[in-house]
C-alpha cells in the first residue's frame, strides 16, 4: 500500500498541476533503474522503487532494501578541522547511500528480492569508493561549534535554510542533508539531487556563516558576500575548466574552487592543490571575458622570460593552519598573499603603505618587532614580511638574477626590517616616511608610468614594495597586466630594468657598462627613473660630482655604489647617508677597507681599475683581473 501510494505521489508530481516550479523532467532521474530509462544501470525490475525500498521484508529504516555496505572508509581529514567524521553508522542515512556509491555492493543486489540482473556500469564519478578524504565530512558526531558556522546548527540543529530543506540528520549532517535522492532536478542547473537550488553557493551558505563573530576569532569566510568571487556576474565559464554546473563565476560561489566530493587537493576540499586552484580560472583561457589584470599566471610565462614568486614543492605546500611567519618553509601560493574569500578588485589604489582590496583579510607581520602576527595585515609590507622579515631559512635563488655583497651587511641579508626601519641611516621610505634632512633634487612630484608618462601616483612621504617589485605590465602603472610582484621579464620581480654593475675581479674592469646610457624608465637604471630625475644627478651642485662621469662616461649601475632597500652601515668607515653602501664583488680597498665620507663626499676604494685615494686623487692601477678574451 505504502509504495503504491509513493508511486502515485510521484505520477502526480510527474503529470499534476501542482508540479512545483523548479522541478521539471523525470522526479527520480538516474535513480529510476526501470527499463526506458536514462540511468547509466538499467534494471530488470520495472519498478523502480525496489531498488532501494520493499513494503515487506525491507529492514527496518526507510523500508531499504539494498544491502547495506560494510565498507571502513579513510575520511576526510584536514589540520584545520574543527569537526571531525566518523564511520557511517550502519542503516544511517550516509550507509544507505554509500551501499551503492562506495562501489563495494553491486547496484539491485536488495534483501527481499536477491540481485536483480542489471545492465550498464555507474558512473566514474559516482563511485567514491573507500577513500573519502575528497568529500566533504559527514556523520561528525557530535557537531562541534565554529566560528565559521551558524550558530543555529548547534545550539538548536536548525541550518540557516528558512525552509528546512537544507537539513541536519539527527543533529549531525549526512549525504541527505544535502541530497534528496528522490529528486534529482530541484535545482534546474545542477543535476546533482540537491535539495534546494544551490546557485551562488545557497546551499553551502545555510551552513557556513561568513558574517559570524566569535570571541575575536578570525572567521575564514568573512567578506565573502562583497568579494570578487562572489560578485563576478559578468564572469562565464568555459565547460573546459571542468568547475561544475553554473556558467558564471558568481553563480559557481563555493564551487568554483571547492568540491565535496572527488577533490584534487588534500585538505579543504580543493579542486586543484593550492595554486593549482586558481590556475583553472586566473589563466585566461577558461573564463571571459576576463579582464587582463585577472590573468595572473600570464606572469609566470617563460616563454616571454617572466620570473615570478616561487611556487611550492609538494614538500613544502601551503597549509592553512601553518604559522603566518615562514619560517623555514620557503612557498608563495596564491592564498599566501590573497584571500580568496575576502579579495575585492581594486577599482581605486589608495596611498601607501595600506593594503589594497586585493589581498583583504590577508595575514601579515608586525614590523616594528617581525614576530607578532596582524590578522588582517593593515600595510603591504605586513604581508611581505611573512617571507621578507625575520624568516629563517630565505635562500638566494639564482633564477631572481644577481645579489651584491655589501661592504656593510646584516648577516641575514634578506631581512628587510633592519634596512627599512627608523634606526636605519637612510633608507627608501617604505615602511616610515621620509626621515632624511638631506635634500632631494631629483625627486619627481609625480612617479612615472611603465611608458616614461608622468601620469603614475603623486609622490607622497612613502611607497610600497611593489613600487618596484611588481609585473612589468601592470595596471596601476599604466599596463594591462595584474598589480604585484607576480612576474616580471626583470631580474628580481622589479618593474623596470635595474641593471647590475659586475667586474672580472673586485675593482677591476666592469663588465655590464653602460656608457651614454638612456636615462629613461627604458635605459639601464629605468627603475630608478621611475621617480628621479637622473639628469639632475649629473647636474645639480648638491650632487655627488663625479655622477657625470660614472653615469655617462663609464656607464657603471647605481647599484655598484648604493643599495635599493635600506643602509644599515653608519658604525664603520661608511656613513651611510644617501644608501652609500658599495657591492664588494665591484669594488675592492685602497690599503685601508672600503669608506665614504658623506660631508667631503668622496670615497677610498679601487675601482674600474680607478684609485680613489684618502687625499681625493684618483690614480689608475694596472689590471689584476685575468684577461677577457672579446
Amino acid at each position: 500500500m505504502r509504495l503504491r501510494t509513493l508511486l502515485a505521489g510521484l505520477t502526480i508530481l510527474l503529470t499534476g498541476t501542482a508540479l512545483p516550479a523548479q522541478i521539471i523532467g523525470d522526479v527520480l532521474g538516474v535513480h529510476s533503474f526501470g527499463p526506458g530509462t536514462k540511468s547509466p544501470i538499467v534494471g530488470a525490475r520495472p519498478d523502480s522503487c525496489a531498488y532501494c525500498h520493499a513494503p515487506h521484508s525491507g529492514l527496518n529504516r526507510g523500508l531499504w532494501n539494498q544491502k547495506l555496505t560494510t565498507q571502513v572508509y579513510t575520511l576526510y581529514s584536514s589540520k584545520s578541522e574543527v569537526n571531525k567524521g566518523n564511520q557511517p553508522i550502519l542503516g544511517s542515512d550516509s550507509n544507505q547511500c554509500l551501499s551503492c556509491h562506495d562501489g563495494t555492493v553491486a547496484v539491485g543486489n536488495t534483501v527481499a528480492y536477491g540481485q536483480v540482473m542489471t545492465t550498464g556500469t555507474m558512473n566514474t564519478w559516482d563511485v567514491f569508493g573507500s577513500t573519502l578524504q575528497s568529500s566533504h565530512p559527514f556523520s561528525m558526531r557530535p557537531l562541534q561549534d565554529s566560528v565559521d558556522l551558524f550558530e543555529s546548527l548547534t545550539s538548536t540543529g536548525k541550518t540557516h535554510d528558512p525552509t528546512g530543506a537544507v537539513k541536519l540528520i539527527q543533529g549531525d549532517v549526512e549525504c541527505t542533508s544535502c541530497h534528496n535522492p528522490h529528486v534529482q532536478a530541484k535545482d534546474l542547473v545542477s543535476l546533482n539531487f540537491l535539495v534546494t537550488d544551490s546557485s551562488s553557493g545557497q546551499m553551502c551558505l545555510d551552513c557556513h556563516d561568513p558574517t559570524r563573530q566569535k570571541g575575536g576569532q578570525v572567521n575564514p569566510l568573512a567578506d565573502w558576500p562583497t568579494s570578487a568571487h562572489a560578485m563576478a556576474t559578468a564572469v562565464k565559464i568555459s565547460p573546459s575548466a571542468l568547475l561544475g554546473s553554473y556558467n558564471t563565476v558568481a553563480g559557481a560561489a563555493c564551487i568554483a574552487c571547492h568540491t565535496p566530493h572527488n577533490a584534487n587537493g588534500p585538505a579543504r576540499l580543493l579542486r586543484g592543490q593550492n595554486e593549482q586552484d586558481c590556475i583553472a580560472c586566473h589563466n585566461g583561457a577558461n573564463v571571459s571575458p576576463m579582464k587582463p589584470y585577472a590573468n595572473v599566471f600570464s606572469e609566470y610565462d617563460t616563454s616571454k622570460s617572466k620570473v615570478g614568486h616561487p611556487f611550492p614543492a609538494s614538500t613544502n605546500p601551503h597549509e592553512a593552519t601553518e604559522d603566518t611567519l615562514l619560517n623555514n618553509n620557503r612557498h608563495a601560493t596564491c592564498v599566501d598573499c590573497h584571500n580568496g574569500h575576502g579579495s575585492e578588485v581594486v577599482d581605486v589604489f589608495p596611498i601607501p603603505p595600506l593594503i589594497r582590496v586585493s589581498q583583504k583579510n590577508i595575514a601579515g607581520i608586525n614590523a616594528s618587532n617581525g614576530i607578532n602576527v596582524l590578522t588582517p595585515a593593515i600595510n603591504q609590507y605586513d604581508n611581505c614580511l611573512r617571507c621578507h622579515g625575520n624568516s629563517t631559512g630565505k635562500q638566494k635563488m639564482p633564477i631572481y638574477g644577481y645579489f651584491p655583497m655589501r661592504a656593510v651587511a646584516l648577516s641575514d641579508s634578506l631581512n628587510l626590517i633592519p634596512q627599512f626601519a627608523t634606526s636605519a641611516i637612510s633608507s627608501h621610505p617604505v615602511m616610515h616616511g621620509r626621515t632624511s634632512t638631506l635634500p632631494q633634487p631629483s625627486l619627481l612630484a609625480t612617479m612615472l608610468d611603465i611608458y616614461g608618462n608622468p601620469k603614475g601616483r603623486v609622490m607622497g612621504t612613502q611607497i610600497l614594495c611593489t613600487d618596484c617589485h611588481n609585473s612589468d605590465d601592470n595596471r596601476e602603472f599604466g599596463g594591462g597586466g595584474p598589480n604585484g610582484p607576480h612576474g616580471s621579464i626583470y631580474p628580481h620581480i622589479l618593474e623596470h630594468r635595474y641593471e647590475f654593475s659586475q667586474a672580472v675581479t673586485p675593482g677591476d674592469t666592469i663588465i655590464k657598462t653602460y656608457p651614454g646610457p638612456d636615462l629613461t624608465v627604458f635605459g639601464p637604471y629605468g627603475l630608478c627613473a621611475k621617480c628621479h630625475d637622473l639628469s639632475i644627478l649629473q647636474t645639480s651642485s648638491s650632487s655627488w660630482s663625479g655622477h657625470s662621469e660614472h653615469i655617462s662616461t663609464l656607464g657603471i649601475s647605481c647599484s655598484a655604489c648604493h643599495t635599493a632597500h635600506g643602509n644599515v652601515a653608519g658604525a664603520g668607515p661608511i656613513s651611510g647617508e644617501r644608501l652609500v653602501n658599495f657591492d664588494l664583488n665591484v669594488v675592492a680597498p685602497n690599503g685601508v677597507p672600503v669608506s665614504y665620507n658623506q660631508s667631503t663626499n668622496s670615497c677610498v676604494l679601487v675601482c674600474h681599475k680607478a684609485a680613489h685615494n684618502p687625499g681625493g686623487g684618483v690614480t689608475k692601477v694596472a689590471a689584476r683581473g685575468p684577461v677577457v678574451k672579446k
